[in-house]
């Protein structure tokens, strides 16, 4: 039994598995929980995100990727090696040939780091790929074509913009805003606004719930529990989207201005077939209410968000390992 090639999306937030033939075998959190002691792995995926905000003191949930790179070599290590386990792809004597995408604007540094820490989590070669290049593919544009497609990877860590045409990136950027960012700004405004202090998961229920960036796309409330700043107990406020609006108003502005930039520098040629064509939206930030609005109203091309978000990359890499010999290996 020959192993089989599988293509990985190293999220901030999530990690994708795609294998050669069967398509995505795994979709978990990039959580890892870790008793601090011993430094033994005690759960990955699921059972550690669970962990998040509620652990003893002996105990860690750690997220080794941070802004879409490794923060932390051995756990992010240890971590793939579990879910390459989990999927049992390798063969009877043979490991499989993995296509790991990354970031556009990673060091040649962090590229080693990514490329070594799958190594030896099982893998025979490693090929790297760029996030926003792989989403297009998933997300089902041919940019193999001398045309103009742009494409928008909104993460957990990092928001990657790109426009491709015949097979390639002609300009594109990376910013560290994205997911974890409007998390982190729900949090700091439910802070200074209430005095209450709440966890990074009551946040993303928020993004999700009620949370919007165009004004009046979105009109709900949600009730929130959380430690009183004040008082130190426990306390239940009511939020509006509105107010999660604001909170959020600065981040989005600089994903708006990476984008403008990507444009500004982009051959008129390609400008115009964008035009026609539209941009693309892919990420978990995607499904972020009233983003594709904004971004239309601010960049004046239709933005459309693809259909299944966040596996486009995971999609993109199962098209490509069709081709993986034709892919450059990265370099020792």
């Amino acid at each position: 039994m020959f192993a089989r090639d599988i293509g990985i999306d190293l999220g901030t937030a999530n990690v994708l598995i795609h294998a050669k033939g069967k398509g995505i075998v795994l979709n978990e959190p990039s959580v890892v929980a870790m008793d601090r002691n011993t430094g033994k792995v005690l759960e990955v995926g699921h059972a550690a995100r669970r962990m998040v905000g509620r652990t003893p003191g002996n105990i860690a949930a750690i997220r080794p990727l941070k802004d879409g790179v490794i923060a932390d070599f051995d756990v992010t290590e240890a971590m793939l090696k579990h879910f390459i386990e989990k999927i049992n792809v390798r063969g009877f004597l043979s490991k499989p040939r993995i296509l790991v995408c990354c970031p556009t604007n990673i060091t040649k540094v962090e590229q080693k780091a990514i490329k070594e820490a799958t190594e030896k989590s099982g893998g025979k070669k490693v090929y790297l790929e760029e996030e926003p290049k792989v989403a297009a593919i998933g997300a089902g544009m041919d940019i193999f074509q001398p045309s103009g497609n742009m494409v928008l990877d909104i993460g957990g860590g990092t928001t990657d913009i790109a426009v491709l045409s015949m097979g390639d990136i002609v300009t594109a950027s990376s910013v560290k805003m994205a997911g974890d960012k409007f998390d982190q700004d729900i949090i700091q405004y439910i802070k200074r606004e209430y005095k209450l202090l709440i966890g990074d998961r009551t946040a993303e229920d928020i993004k999700i719930n009620i949370a919007t960036v165009f004004p009046g796309a979105r009109n709900e409330e949600m009730d929130i529990r959380g430690r009183d700043l004040v008082s130190g107990l426990p306390r239940t406020i009511t939020v509006r989207s509105a107010e999660i609006n604001d909170a959020l108003k600065e981040s989005v502005v600089l994903i708006v201005q990476a984008a403008k930039s990507v444009l500004e520098r982009t051959p008129p040629e390609l400008s115009a077939d964008i035009i026609d064509r539209g941009a693309i939206l892919t990420g978990g930030g995607a499904l972020l209410n009233g983003l594709d609005q904004l971004l239309s109203e601010e960049l004046k091309v239709p933005v459309i968000i693809a259909e299944h978000p966040m596996e486009c990359v995971a999609i993109g890499t199962g098209l490509m390992l069709e081709h993986i010999d034709k892919l450059p290996k990265v370099g020792k």
